[in-house]
């Protein structure tokens, strides 16, 4: 580093680091991580703190929550005042904090649409009664001070809990470099747990997990993830918690009563529309949302028939839309060394009961303090009242009375000073024995004190009771039950579709439909200009439909979300991603188990089955190596592994061969089928027309133009040879073959 004048300079790299490193632990440890002592991140506790101030209690009247934001930026946090109203919305939200800090008046948004909160200026707020068991000991010298960012005020460091806050509402972020993601739970559960620690330190996990089940979310939605897993979950400190909407069934139609934390029903009505839109959901009549006032949430489902397995239909909306609901775990918190860490559950309440140890520790040493300060003075005016005339008279007669009396009488200068400024009201008879009152009120009071100071049980003892006493006044009934559920299963797509009869179009330029039934007629179909018909299938909606195109490469889409027949259809570049200057060749449809037999014209081909054709890419994947020139022929349909194939060339050549001395293949240029001269190939003078297969037993029909022979027996036999080799040719008239049909 060079210093020049008032400037300096140094290497761009080690400036960027520094800047990002100090930047990485501003966001860690003042802005997205919670602390351990009170649960808040900074912006939280100085608005908290800041309401407090304003003297926002639960009895107070609301205020606007502007002149919230406003001290809150003016004083303490120097951001933005959207974000630091977002934060303060989010503590008012029954549904997204489990003990809300604020109690609002005015539309702080909705479960459907949490951000749909009025502005600032037209929302009032003032603090909840359990936000007091974060502030009550607040100014009891219970925890440190700070400078405000400009020095002129001071703010608390932490706020002195009377509960770990931290698990009771939970809270997420995300920092550089980590995240937290702390679930919320029942105070009652988590009151218990912390008192079982106080009584037996030593206590195993398994009786922690006795009192804390789980989670407990402000939803009624079940928590579906397994005991085990939950208390994998809280040994390791991070996992996951899985939830799902609770339901119930009147008279046929499905009645969604709760949700999952933080899903909206309005979004959650728009998936199963999507699905009802694709077609995927063919049993589901109609949705209907019925919330209100009373029922924040009742959402309907009404199935086309009674008849229909409400279970099911659940099962398969639990699987695919946000029914059901995955929750990252992830206690991720500073703790009281200032660092952040990960924690199991145990280490959470044993660090906790630490600070609150010291906390109650702290706030009963400054109550020592003060009742002896209250007695040293009270000592200094019960000397004073019992030689009251000679005070008065040192006091009148003395230009400077106090050295005099505290050498007369041996009293210190506080005690002075507290004689001094003594009313001539308080110089009647009844208070010396007011003053005694007090004095034995305050000696008991510093007896209790210092015994329980002294006295590591005494102060757990006081520990438990106020833990205690807060969770009988601010404990409440678990919200979200934990129950086992079998796991959700989507319906397969061919249960949710109806099983109709199809016809199937392509189009030479690649353009797709289908018509319903399989007695169409593809030739009187229109088509786009330019445009003619080039193959068609007949198949059934809940099956796919398979293709192939000319580079080779097969493609698989369903059929029952085509578009209609009575359109032009769609292009099929719009569902799949071909390679740029091919163009779809052939449709095929079948069982996955049933085998086909892909060839090229260059004579080379192999069996496949067709459940190999199934792709979910979009591009497609490859089948057929092509050689170079060649192109894709009519695959043929094999039925039985007794079947035979026919290969006939351009040039009249008839080969028929076993289908089985071809290999089985997933993919690959495959097998010669028939000897072909390589000149022949280069100048395209022959190659391959057409292969099917036939049955052992079956015909073949031969067509070349207007003429064609029917082969069968013994003229089967003629032509039938092993594979590869050279075929013999058709009688006179057939050396320009057109194609093969079997009978």
């Amino acid at each position: 580093m060079i210093v020049q004048g008032n400037f300096e300079q140094q290497p761009l790299k080690e400036f960027a680091e520094k800047a990002y490193l100090d930047y990485s632990m501003y966001v860690i440890l003042d802005r997205a991580l919670p602390n351990i002592a009170d649960g808040l991140k900074p912006v939280q506790r100085r608005i908290v703190y800041a309401m407090s101030e304003l003297g926002l209690t639960a009895i107070a009247k609301y205020k606007k929550s502007a002149r919230t934001v406003g001290d809150v930026l003016g004083k303490y946090h120097p951001h933005g005042d959207s974000a630091c109203y977002e934060a303060m919305v989010i503590m008012a939200q029954d549904f997204s904090y489990r003990y809300p800090l604020i109690d609002g008046q005015g539309n702080w948004g909705s479960p459907d649409d949490p951000k749909s909160f009025a502005a600032m200026r037209y929302t009032e707020s003032r603090l909840t009664a359990y936000a007091q068991t974060l502030l009550s000991e607040l100014g009891q010298g219970t925890v440190e001070w700070s400078d405000n960012f400009d020095g002129t005020l001071k703010e608390p460091v932490l706020l002195p809990a009377r509960l770990p806050n931290v698990l009771l509402n939970g809270t997420m972020g995300i920092a550089v470099g980590m995240a937290t993601d702390i679930p919320p739970h029942n105070l009652r559960e988590v009151a218990a747990a912390c008192i079982e620690l106080l009584d037996n330190p030593d206590c195993s996990f398994d009786t922690i997990f006795s009192h804390i089940k789980g989670p407990d979310y402000p939803t009624d939605a079940e928590i579906i993830t397994s005991a085990d897993d939950i208390q994998k979950m809280y040994l390791s400190g991070g996992g996951s918690v899985k939830m799902r909407a609770k339901y119930e069934e009147e008279d046929g139609v499905i009645v969604i009563t709760a949700l999952p934390h933080q899903v909206s029903g309005a979004k959650l009505l728009e998936q199963i529309a999507a699905q009802m839109l694709a077609k995927k959901l063919p049993m589901i009549e109609d949705l209907r949302d019925e919330s209100d006032h009373e029922n924040q949430t009742r959402l309907l489902i009404i199935p086309k028939s009674k008849r229909i397995d409400v279970d099911e239909i659940m099962s398969h909306l639990f699987a695919t839309t946000d029914l059901e609901k995955s929750y990252r775990v992830n206690m991720n918190m500073i703790g009281l060394d200032g660092r952040p860490k990960v924690k199991n559950l145990r280490e959470i309440l044993v660090e906790w009961l630490s600070f609150r140890t010291e906390t109650v520790r702290r706030r009963l040493q400054y109550r020592l303090d003060k009742v002896l300060a209250r007695l040293h003075i009270l000592d200094g005016l019960l000397i004073a009242y019992l030689n009251i005339d000679e005070v008065i008279a040192i006091i009148r007669a003395e230009d400077n009375p106090k050295p005099v009396l505290m050498e007369r009488f041996g009293i210190t200068d506080l005690q002075a000073e507290a004689i001094l400024e003594l009313k001539l009201r308080h110089l009647a008879k009844l208070e010396e024995m007011k003053i005694r009152g007090e004095q034995a009120e305050l000696e008991a009071e510093r007896a209790a004190l210092e015994k329980t100071l002294g006295s590591p049980r005494l102060l757990n003892r006081l520990i438990r009771t106020e833990i205690e006493r807060d969770a009988e006044k601010f404990g409440d009934d678990r919200r979200s039950p934990i129950v086992s559920r079998e796991s959700s299963q989507a319906l397969d797509t061919t249960a949710l579709i109806a099983n109709e009869p199809l016809t199937v179009i392509l189009s030479e330029k690649g353009w797709i439909r289908a018509a319903k039934g399989h007695d169409i007629d593809v030739a009187s179909l229109n088509y786009r200009s330019g445009d003619s018909f080039l193959d068609a299938v007949k198949t059934r909606s809940t099956q796919p439909v398979y293709l192939l195109d000319s580079t080779g490469r097969a493609y698989s889409t369903s059929a029952h979300d085509l578009p209609s027949a009575r359109t032009q259809g769609e292009p099929l570049t719009g569902r799949l991603n071909p390679p740029p200057g091919s163009s779809f060749t052939n449709l095929l449809i079948g069982n996955p188990d049933d085998w086909l037999v892909v060839a090229s014209d260059a004579g080379y081909g192999f069996r496949v089955q067709l459940k190999e054709l199934l792709s979910k890419n979009k591009a497609g994947k490859t089948l057929l190596t092509l050689p170079d020139g060649a192109k894709v022929l009519k695959p043929a349909a094999v039925k039985s592994d007794e079947d035979l194939l026919a290969v006939v060339t351009l040039q009249g050549r008839l080969l028929i061969f076993p289908v089985s001395e071809l290999p089985a293949l997933a993919k690959g240029k495959g097998n010669k089928l028939i000897q072909i001269p390589s000149a022949d190939l280069s100048n395209g003078s022959d190659k391959v027309v057409a292969i099917i297969a036939i049955a052992a037993a079956g015909e073949l029909k031969v067509i070349a133009g207007k003429r064609h022979i029917q082969l069968k027996g013994a003229d089967i036999t003629h032509y039938s040879s092993s594979r590869a080799k050279r075929g013999l040719a058709l009688p006179r008239g057939f050396q320009r073959v057109d194609g093969l049909e079997s009978e």
